[in-house]
């Protein structure tokens, strides 16, 4: 959990913060609900995005 808080804040929150509460909920929800598990690629997985990775294992394992 701290990797993902770390790569949010150093990647994705402005350095001057937000003016409202209400354009940050929606601005981190996009990053943590969209981009983090379907666009930005994860060492871990091999340069995939959780999601695909996921899908991948699944294949892999015959899971549906």
């Amino acid at each position: 959990m701290e990797r993902v808080f770390r790569s949010l804040k150093t990647e994705w929150v402005p350095a001057v913060g937000y003016t409202t509460m209400l354009q940050a909920q929606r601005d981190i929800s996009d990053y943590l609900m969209h981009r983090y598990n379907w666009v930005r690629p994860h060492q871990f997985s091999g340069g995939l995005p959780p999601d695909r990775a996921e899908e991948k294992l699944k294949i892999v394992s015959g899971i549906s």
